[in-house]
């Protein structure tokens, strides 16, 4: 069963699911835009068999605060201020969507917090490659604002975000969903090429095997941990 907290990161207070061990090795799970840190509460429980898992809800989503700003730059300054306040020194870090370009960018300017990186169903930074818009059935959990914020960025990024990719030094996994997925398999291919220390993973499951296979995508970030 997982705790849930919050802690407060600058302006912005941050809410935030965690299971196993206190004293466990810290893993930390992004979620993808519209999402929370609930989509990762299958792997958060099978992770926290061996290690300290933490999954955090993004400005503007879930039980964090919705401030109303928002860019994938402020939400990785945010995922930082949580490692400091959390007095996590060294973390490995898991993205899906969303999560995963943030993580990406966390990496890229501190190396030194990031200890391995895995990219589930990440955007490739391709104008273009960002796959389709997903229109939300009922309510939703998050700040609307947030949306075409974050969708502006990942639908056309600047050239600095593939180059950025070269300045990962954390070894990497590309976890892609195969066939079912929205993204193109071709540039998630592209994009594993940049990064220095990679390689590329396909599931089935589509565009969330975080959930729609939950336990293979444990198994295999639990290989490439320990590897």
């Amino acid at each position: 069963m997982d705790d849930q907290s919050v802690v407060d990161v600058g302006d912005v207070r941050l809410a935030y699911r965690s299971w196993g061990d206190p004293y466990g090795s810290p893993v930390v799970l992004l979620h993808g835009l519209g999402d929370s840190a609930a989509s990762w509460e299958a792997v958060g429980e099978l992770l926290g068999r061996e290690w300290r898992v933490y999954a955090i809800d993004l400005r503007g989503h879930g039980e964090s605060d919705w401030p109303d700003d928002y860019d994938l730059d402020l939400m990785a300054e945010d995922v930082l201020g949580f490692l400091d306040a959390c007095e996590i020194d060294r973390a490995g870090v898991a993205g899906h969507g969303m999560g995963g370009v943030v993580a990406q960018l966390l990496a890229q300017e501190n190396p030194d917090r990031v200890e391995r990186l895995v990219l589930v169903e990440t955007p490739p930074p391709f104008p273009g490659a960002a796959g389709p818009a997903v229109t939300p059935r009922g309510p939703v959990d998050y700040d609307e604002n947030a949306v075409p914020a974050v969708r502006e960025e990942l639908d056309a990024p600047g050239p600095e975000r593939a180059r950025g990719l070269g300045e990962i030094v954390a070894p990497t996994l590309v976890v892609s969903g195969g066939p079912a997925s929205g993204l193109s398999q071709a540039r998630l291919q592209d994009m594993a090429a940049l990064v220095p220390d990679s390689r590329l993973l396909t599931l089935d499951g589509g565009h969330r095997p975080h959930e729609t296979n939950a336990a293979q995508l444990v198994q295999e970030i639990t290989e490439f941990f320990t590897s």
